[in-house]
């Protein structure tokens, strides 16, 4: 805010100079203007400042009149421009809001155009309003619930015989068990606290035997040192139901996973370079706990997690990436969404777009969000409002395009490749374990209390006490941290205008905890500076209250007390905003007034109706007692596992078969009965093995014919040389060679490098090869053998953008390769099929070259297309739009894809959506157990757009330098975010080779890595 000091002063020498606006040395603009009076229009229609505060600031900061006259001619041109900006952005807000409606009603209507076919009479019928678009209106106001003890015991005794294993993650702020630190940062806030108790509450559930909340271990000096533990177990507030649930691995567990800087605890922003080193770590713990789980409850085999829940956009995507990798169901919440944030910010006009996601790396979360909609089952929300307001903003969730793929889908009709996720309201629980409900009013419990003997108060009581000259006066309570959208300023100023609220009732502010104001961050001194300024104004000494430290059980003693939000558990009445959340929780509990929350006076009329109407008051007490239990925990776990349970189970595929991995190399039945499995189809399937160029059609039959030839003899039970065949298992290390580039051939020279840097380890063969790359394996193949060169130099080829896995067998010269049949099915999640194709196929014939006769642009590449890898040739790539204008397309009709531009632009490969080549690597580790800290990944400079997937991880990546330079400004130019803000800066694992570097070079930087000795 110091930035705009100036209009404190420029609007105060408008509010003192007032009335002789008009006389003979004013300003020739207001001479001009008449009697327009700018103090007014900047005050109600720029920026709505308190003009008192203003004149203050003035009568300091000017002397002189003649400084002052000067300052308010420059402040009526001020004026001017900040009215013509605000028009401009209100204009831009509008041009926005048009742009996304537009684009919104024509992926709609070819959705619709697409499966109309077969559209039900509903549907052709129906007149869909978004605000219909999750259900009847009349039964908002019911939640699902247990209406007995009975009908609880009846619920209980279904769950019984599973063991469940759950995965939170929660990535930023301090979390902890206990003496939880809310307010202490932006970061450490509410939801560090709802995390916490869904932990606890679904670990004492009927059927869940293990939940772990994995968080990031911070072990800096700056913080306590809990938060450097990497192991906490949450201790439950009830066990009442873990009698048949209790284990050796059982329970409610706070997983800190280390990640990013090791020494410093670091703000939410700066976490995104280093998600997928979490990622990796998150993955190892989880497959290392399905296995102990396994021995413990399984029989032997790993108990896999029955969902992964992503909390906020960074964990939302860690969730995605995770579930993909594992082949589980996601949820996600959203607790606060990037692109309302963003709205936000663009309306206040004080920043740009580039300056807020310098700030806030806005367009990072938000890309995470829309990742979160493209991989969730199911996604949670506190209230409609947040459906019907914040996620409709979202290119991936369109309300009315739900449901009518809702209606589909109850009726087994095709969508078409389309998916949406479930939006479902589940209110947050409550903890009732300390809340001890008062039966009477106020001064009868007081007088009662004082009558009998009884435990002391609790010491929060007396620290709040303290500030109030009649503490036995009823009680107004705000709990929430300094921050501008709590809106305690108002609550303040209204208490302060409202002289019979003041004489009626206490004014109590829980603000987080503070030492000293100037050790606050900026927003949190300038909130609570205003709040004391406001006191001071109002002379409030005496009835508000502002402690400085509360622990986070003193919660509870502090409700007790008084209360204002959330206090329906101890029987008193709310005073909430009529936005959001508290309107689902008013319609169920009926508690309480809805207000605006920024009409000040709406608010005091509503505090002072409250506390004067006691028949009032005890209404809204008993409708809070009677309703409450709505909100507990245990509703609220009740209706969550019954949404896990609708989900489609997923996991790996050698799983369901029980073929689990065995990860002793000595084992080799176990090794050699896995490959077989995954290759029991071959005859069902076909490879594609196609070529681009007519003179490869031999290889081509030579190849499809040996690899049939192969799957009949693996059907037949013919012995086949299978030992060998994951030998990236009995490798101490594998290079994994990701250059690219639209010419093969340059590939195989980096290629070439890497292998005489290593050649000696290589003949060992104590290292191992991984290609990478956006070509199709056919085409690998066939320059390979234009080359002479053997396809066993490598173990592995991940093709078409990690749409498709291969391993190299040495069964014999003319089958080089076996198809990974399970890697499809792993990674077929939300993939589009037909339904996606035929949408590409109509947006690439939009594309043509008018100084070609119409050319089209973009053609497909049948050759080249697989079964998960619809390929598309580019003739001319600056004719065609950035990848992220197709990904929206795809997302605005529901198709869920990953869209990579490659090789310079002039190929396009859509993929399944939590398909890569990185996820690829993570796949291979889950499959085979190829340790990924021992995984060194050679890249270029720059790279295909899927390029950032290589740049974090616990693998090791060398940049060679100079190479794939021109994929830069071709295919990242115009990214939804900077490249920059995904690369993770001073990291130990990526190094750099000299430009026009050598073999010596690479073998160098590889020892500086310590990947080498000598």
């Amino acid at each position: 805010m110091a930035g705009n000091d100036w209009i404190n002063s420029y609007l105060e020498a408008i509010l003192d100079v007032g009335p002789g606006l008009d006389d003979a040395k004013s300003s020739l603009l207001l001479r001009e203007r008449g009697r327009f009076s700018p103090t007014r229009y900047f005050v109600d229609n720029v920026i709505g400042f308190d003009e008192t505060d203003l004149h203050r600031s003035w009568a300091q900061a000017t002397r002189s009149p003649q400084e002052r006259n000067t300052r308010l001619e420059n402040m009526c041109w001020r004026i001017w421009n900040l009215a013509r900006q605000k028009k401009q952005l209100e204009s831009e807000v509008a041009q926005r809001m048009t742009k996304r409606r537009l684009e919104r009603e024509r992926g709609r209507k070819e959705a619709v155009a697409d499966m109309s076919e077969d559209l039900s009479e509903g549907e052709k019928g129906d007149t869909i309003t978004d605000a219909s678009a999750h259900g009847d209106n009349s039964n908002r106001g019911r939640l699902p619930r247990i209406s007995s003890t009975d009908a609880m015991e009846a619920w209980a005794n279904q769950q019984k015989g599973k063991k469940l294993y759950l995965v939170l993650i929660s990535l930023h702020g301090l979390i902890r068990g206990e003496n939880m630190e809310l307010g202490r940062d932006s970061d450490t806030g509410g939801q560090v606290k709802y995390v916490v108790e869904l932990a606890r509450a679904l670990a004492s559930m009927p059927g869940v035997y293990r939940v772990d909340l994995l968080t990031r271990q911070v072990a800096s000096s700056e913080v306590d040192w809990s938060y450097g533990e990497p192991t906490e177990m949450l201790s439950p507030h009830n066990s009442n139901n873990l009698t048949d649930e209790i284990g050796e691995s059982s329970g409610a567990y706070i997983i800190r996973i280390p990640f990013g800087p090791k020494d410093k605890y670091i703000p939410k922003e700066s976490l995104w370079p280093h998600i997928p080193e979490f990622v990796d770590g998150a993955l190892s713990h989880i497959i290392q706990m399905s296995k102990v789980l396994g021995e413990q409850v399984g029989g032997g085999h790993p108990v896999w997690p029955v969902a992964i829940h992503g909390h906020y956009a960074d964990a939302g995507d860690s969730a995605a990436l995770l579930s993909g990798a594992l082949n589980v169901p996601m949820l996600f919440t959203g607790h606060s969404l990037g692109r309302d944030k963003l709205e936000q910010l663009l309306r206040q006009g004080r920043l740009s777009k580039d300056e807020i996601n310098d700030t806030y790396k806005i367009m990072r979360r938000i890309e995470a969000e829309e990742l979160t909609v493209d991989a969730s089952e199911v996604v949670i929300t506190s209230t409609r409002q947040e459906i019907e307001e914040q996620w409709r903003l979202y290119n991936g969730f369109d309300p009315v395009l739900e449901r009518k793929l809702r209606a589909r889908i109850r009726r087994n009709v095709s969508c078409y490749g389309r998916f949406m996720p479930r939006m479902v309201v589940i209110p947050p629980g409550m903890e009732f374990n300390h809340i001890i409900p008062h039966d009477g009013d106020m001064d009868a419990d007081m007088e009662t209390t004082e009558d009998r003997q009884a435990s002391p108060d609790p010491p929060i009581w007396t620290e709040i006490m303290r500030f109030f000259t009649n503490p036995r006066k009823p009680m107004i309570l705000a709990l929430a941290r300094p921050d501008p959208k709590k809106n305690l300023i108002t609550l303040v100023k209204a208490f302060g205008e409202c002289r019979p609220l003041r004489e009626l009732a206490n004014l109590t502010l829980i603000m987080g905890n503070r030492d000293n104001i100037d050790e606050m961050s900026n927003t949190s001194a300038s909130m609570l500076l205003s709040i004391i300024k406001m006191i001071d104004k109002y002379d409030l000494y005496g009835q508000v209250a502002y402690p400085k430290h509360h622990k986070q059980s003193e919660v509870p003693d502090i409700y007790r007390l008084a209360a204002k939000t959330k206090a329906a558990a101890h029987g008193l009445p709310m005073v909430a905003t009529k936005n959001g959340g508290p309107v689902d929780i008013h319609r169920v509990l009926d508690n309480g007034l809805l207000v605006d929350p920024h009409d000040e006076k709406s608010v005091a009329d509503a505090l002072l109706k409250l506390v004067a109407d006691k028949q009032l008051w005890s209404k809204c007490r008993s409708n809070g007692l009677r309703n409450i239990h709505l909100f507990s925990w245990t509703e609220h776990c009740k209706t969550y596992l019954s949404r896990i349970a609708s989900c489609k189970p997923r996991q790996p595929g050698w799983l369901k078969n029980g073929n689990d991995n065995d990860d002793d190399d000595d084992d080799e039945n176990s090794e050699a009965e896995s490959p077989s499995d995954s290759l029991r189809d071959m005859q069902d399937i076909s490879l594609n093995l196609k070529f681009s160029m007519d003179n490869y059609e031999d290889q081509k039959g030579k190849i499809e014919n040996a690899v049939m030839s192969y799957s009949k003899g693996v059907m037949k039970g013919e012995k086949t040389d299978q030992g060998k065949f994951p030998a990236l298992r009995r490798r101490k290390g594998i290079f994994v060679i990701a250059v690219d580039g639209d010419d093969i051939g340059v590939i195989f020279e980096n290629v070439k490098k890497v292998f005489e840097a290593v050649e000696k380890e290589r003949t060992e063969g104590s290292i191992g090869f991984i290609l990478a790359t956006s070509l199709q394996m056919a085409q690998v193949h066939s320059f390979m053998v234009s080359k002479g060169l053997n396809s066993s130099d490598f173990d592995a080829f991940i093709c078409n953008s990690g749409a498709d896995l291969y391993y190299t067998s040495s069964h014999s010269e003319d089958n080089p390769f076996v198809f990974d049949l399970y890697y499809h099915s792993h990674i077929e999640y939300r993939w589009g099929g037909e339904g996606l194709r035929k949408t590409l196929l109509r947006w690439a014939s939009s594309f043509v070259d008018k100084n070609k006769n119409g050319e089209h642009v973009v053609m497909e590449d049948e050759a080249v297309s697989t079964d998960y890898c619809y390929a598309f040739n580019v003739h001319n790539p600056t004719l065609v739009p950035p990848a992220k204008e197709l990904r929206k397309m795809m997302r605005i009709q529901a198709l869920r894809c990953h869209v990579i531009y490659c090789q310079n632009g002039k190929k396009i490969n859509v993929i399944p959506v939590l398909a890569s080549r990185s996820q690829a690597l993570r796949y291979l580790y889950l499959r085979w157990g190829m340790e990924l800290s021992k995984v060194v990944v050679f890249i270029g400079e720059s790279g295909d757009t899927d390029y950032e997937g290589f740049l974090g991880g616990v693998h090791k990546s060398v940049i060679l330098k100079g190479v794939s330079t021109n994929n830069s400004n071709l295919l990242h130019a115009n990214r939804i975010y900077p490249l920059s803000d995904v690369i993770p800066k001073d990291s130990p694992n990526v190094i750099q080779t000299p430009q026009d570097f050598t073999s010596a070079d690479i073998r160098t930087m590889l020892g500086n890595l310590g990947v080498l000795k000598g």
